[in-house]
């Protein structure tokens, strides 16, 4: 469930006190107080059996009683009261309630079930939608609704907050408030039984009333709703996060490094940076990021020029955004020599662009028009120390209109108080984000940075994979079944090897022996040199006992390093199972670095992948990031990009640079298997070896356990990944075409096949005449979320061998899958050869398997060939009485 109704809940007509009260302090007399305090124009109502009125008008003995059914109701009441007043209110026709009463999640019905469940049971049927319970309430302050027991009421404004805490609701009302600051909806969650996070961004993203969302986090549970709702919403919106908790205790006992680096923390940063929204660590952030990004003109780049008249500020600005992974720039020779001339000679010669304290409005104006023209800054920040020379209020004016008019972000630090109160002021007139100091500016720049790099990875369009290697899922499957059959979770080293191989990851030739004596046969076989490795499925590291010997170059250190490993092991771990020895070829790749790749669980977002430096040390250095599969090349890219050890990979002194390629395909690999196995619930690679010559494996561990068969294979992932199964390969006009879902790396066909179309065909899908795709439209039309929409491409080997795409059928579904939208448009020289039907066929079917009630679109008078083809396939065509357009709908059900 997510938007259904939820206009009962955030824009009602009617509002019903459920509870209301008189006695001062209790929460039914609160929200009686503060709804009728408000502007709120539609008819309230006070149901309470022990009044007969309340605050001077009709108070209502039960719900039965109303005159009529309120959109919505406001339930103070007992916990054991508020089952039966949810099934009263549903009957009655409400669809909507707050529940502000706690306790509901600890106690009991007679049946046994919480009364948690009771409330959700009871609204089941009425499809009543419930925000809380345990909630402080919501406030509403366009339509003048406080429908919340808070202390304080909510100014007007586009910024909707969103909180799981409760105190935090409060307290950052009265802090905005103090800052003026207003909302269009401030939303108490509670315990979210009903209403969660993923609905309410739902609701919001197409809110006309919010133009950015602010969340308060604590925990989540629905991961997939909340991916596929977040990236919805954070393509139209800023969206910002405000996470608790991001100091764990501890991770909990992992047999896998990847278990004990891949924290909850760096999984909740992955999936907010996944779907393009901006993490926060302060309340202020939240606040002065909104502002900031409000304002913020597009960002084509990082580097960051500083414009002080003061060397001390330039400094501590430069250290904050060093720290913070920001970048200066370096100013051209052309700007330096034209600073020159018009700056005096102490001047700093170098950015920070020290201006000197003395510096007049002229010199300050100056200065700030040749920065903004130089090629290599991207935005700029203005420092400012107040001086008896000149008033800050006369620099203020001189350089607002040149910075108003700039087409790069320029942020401004009006270091001080009174001094500076008009100057700060002046800027904020014209819409230019003020800062109080060095480092507050060079936060918010860098939220602005790092909320563009996560939207770049919303938006950006991977290249095309031609040529991927197709995995041998039938051999990996059953290697990860016959270790389930034998009763097993832990594969051994040559079974990992084995299914990494599968997935045409590079391992090194390895072996199975069970005595020593097949060790030094296996070395035989091998070559030498060697390594030896105990097996054992009680040891996970083998290091830890001794447990590795590399480098045996002959028969006799072979058979003395496995003699002396079973004696190690003996002594160190006396109960393990030793089920013999791994012997593998020794890799020499002295330039090589050691990484780790890996899988692990996540209880909320279920697998994540992890990357870094590996080697023993791997928990000690620390150095990994974290991220959800699917991966594609410029998420895997981003990805390795996070680590430090990504430096060393790019290449120093005589080093060359790693081949980023081959470690990006044992990612996307990996990644696949996560999609393909969904018995794979923990995976190391350690270490991937990694040089000029390309990647491969020199150890792997993998746990599996039984898959749960009620479920889909997919839903245990965050974000759906490529649904392979929909693909199908049909004859068409003599010539075999492949059906599939459209992929990310399909975008150059895509564009190809845009530009293919002729104008018409151009207007008749996007009802404007377009030349060509925009970066954003074409991730937009690639980058689909295959778990509300899907889109169908035929395609064939083009001139070139490459495959083009030749139509396309697009469906989006709404949050709860009532109604979804169509388009379908077949290349313009194709046109009249049954593509357009086919490709239609498929799609309805898919909505049919999904549950799709309807299928509707629009459609120009004047595009006849799609009107006989949807009305040959059922839709009914009528009028739109708004516009000259049809409306296309065909009923499902």
């Amino acid at each position: 469930m997510s938007v259904r109704n939820l206009e009962r809940l955030f824009a009602p007509a009617s509002v019903a006190i459920i509870g209301a009260s008189e006695r001062h302090g209790s929460v039914g007399a609160t929200v009686l107080r503060n709804v009728l305090a408000g502007a709120f124009k539609g008819p309230v109502y006070a149901v309470n059996p022990k009044h007969a009125s309340l605050a001077g008008m009709e108070c209502y003995a039960s719900v039965a009683a109303l005159p009529e059914a309120p959109d919505l109701a406001l339930i103070c009441t007992p916990p054991a009261s508020v089952p039966a007043l949810i099934h009263q209110l549903g009957e009655k026709g409400t669809r909507a309630a707050v529940v502000l009463t706690a306790g509901l999640g600890q106690l009991h019905d007679e049946q046994g079930a919480t009364l948690r469940q009771a409330m959700l049971d009871a609204a089941r049927p009425f499809v009543l939608r419930i925000l809380g319970p345990n909630c402080v309430g919501m406030l509403v302050p366009a339509i003048g609704l406080n429908a919340s027991f808070a202390h304080t009421n909510a100014l007007p404004g586009k910024i909707a907050f969103v909180s799981q805490s409760g105190a935090l609701v409060t307290g950052v009302l009265d802090w905005a408030n103090s800052r003026h600051i207003g909302f269009s909806k401030f939303i108490s969650l509670g315990e979210g039984a009903d209403v969660d996070f993923g609905d309410v961004l739902d609701y919001l993203a197409s809110d006309p009333h919010t133009s950015a969302i602010l969340m308060y986090m604590e925990d989540l549970r629905h991961a997939r709703k909340f991916m596929s709702a977040a990236r919805a919403a954070a393509r139209g919106k800023p969206v910002l996060i405000l996470k608790a908790g991001r100091m764990a205790e501890g991770a909990k006992a992992a047999a896998s490094h990847t278990g004990a680096l891949a924290g909850a923390d760096d999984v909740y940063d992955a999936a907010i940076r996944r779907a393009g929204m901006l993490r926060v660590l302060t309340t202020e952030d939240l606040f002065a990021a909104v502002e900031t990004l409000a304002h913020a003109r597009p960002l084509f780049g990082e580097r960051l020029t500083i414009m002080t008249n003061g060397g001390g500020p330039g400094v501590m600005a430069t250290d904050a955004l060093v720290a913070g992974g920001g970048s200066m720039a370096v100013l051209s020779a052309d700007t330096l020599r034209k600073l020159d001339a018009v700056l005096p000679a102490t001047w700093s010669h170098a950015n920070p662009v020290d201006i000197i304290g003395d510096a007049p409005a002229e010199r300050y104006a100056r200065t700030l028009a040749l920065l903004q023209d130089d090629p290599q800054s991207d935005a700029i920040l203005f420092i400012h120390a107040p001086t008896a020379i000149v008033p800050s209020a006369d620099i203020a004016r001189a350089l607002a209109p040149i910075a108003k008019a700039a087409s790069r972000n320029i942020l401004s630090c009006w270091l001080g108080g009174d001094a500076v109160a008009e100057a700060r002021q002046i800027f904020a007139d014209a819409g230019l984000p003020t800062f109080g100091t060095p480092e507050e500016a060079v936060n918010a720049y860098l939220q602005i940075v790092n909320f563009r790099r996560n939207q770049d990875l919303l938006m950006q369009v991977p290249p095309s994979a031609c040529g991927s290697f197709v995995a041998d899922r039938a051999k990996a499957a059953a290697i990860v079944g016959g270790v389930l059959q034998a009763g097993r979770d832990m594969l051994t080293e040559p079974e990992a090897k084995a299914l990494l191989s599968a997935y045409g990851i590079a391992v090194v030739a390895t072996r199975t022996a069970g005595s020593v004596d097949d060790a030094v046969a296996a070395a035989g076989e091998i070559g030498f040199p060697v390594a030896v490795k105990i097996l054992s499925p009680d040891i996970s590291h083998k290091t830890d006992v001794g447990g590795v010997a590399l480098d045996l170059d002959s028969v006799a250190a072979v058979r003395a390093a496995a003699t002396s490993m079973l004696r190690r092991v003996a002594e160190l771990r006396p109960g393990a199972r030793i089920d013999g020895f791994s012997v593998q070829q020794m890799a020499r790749r002295p330039d090589a670095q050691e990484l780790i790749i890996g899988v692990a669980l996540d209880p909320v977002f279920g697998p994540v992948l992890l990357f870094g430096q590996g080697g023993i040390a791997v928990e000690v250095m620390d150095d990994h990031a974290v991220a959800l599969p699917p991966l594609n090349v410029v998420l895997a890219r981003d990805m390795i990009s996070r680590t430090r050890v990504a430096k060393l990979l790019a290449g120093y002194r005589n080093r060359a640079p790693a081949d980023m390629d081959a470690i990006i395909h044992v990612l996307m690999q990996v990644s696949q298997m996560v999609a393909d196995l969904p018995e794979l619930v923990e995976l190391d690679i350690n270490p991937l070896l990694a040089d000029s010559a390309g990647a491969i494996v020199l150890d792997a561990r993998v746990r599996v356990v039984r898959a749960d068969k009620s479920a889909s294979t997919m839903d245990r992932l965050a974000i759906r990944p490529y649904p392979r199964e929909l693909e199908e390969t049909i004859e068409w006009d003599g010539t075999a075409l492949l059906l599939r879902p459209i992929r990310p790396e399909d975008g150059p066909a895509h564009v190809a096949f845009f530009d293919a179309l002729e104008a018409d065909d151009v207007r008749y899908r996007m009802f404007v005449r377009v030349r060509e795709l925009q970066p954003s439209q074409l991730a937009r039309f690639t980058q689909i979320d295959y778990d509300r929409e899907m889109a169908f491409i035929a395609t064939r080997p083009g001139a070139n061998g490459a495959p083009e795409t030749i139509g396309v059928a697009r469906v989006v579904a709404d949050p709860d899958n009532v109604e979804a939208e169509f388009a379908v448009t077949v290349r313009s020289d194709l046109k009249g050869h049954g593509l357009g039907q086919m490709l239609m066929e498929k799609l309805i079917a898919y909505c049919r398997q999904r549950g799709t009630r309807a299928i509707v679109g629009e459609a120009l008078p004047q595009n006849t060939r799609v009107i006989r083809l949807v009305k040959k396939l059922g839709f009914m065509v009528t009028q739109n009485p708004a516009d000259d357009t049809l409306h296309l709908r065909l009923p499902l059900e």
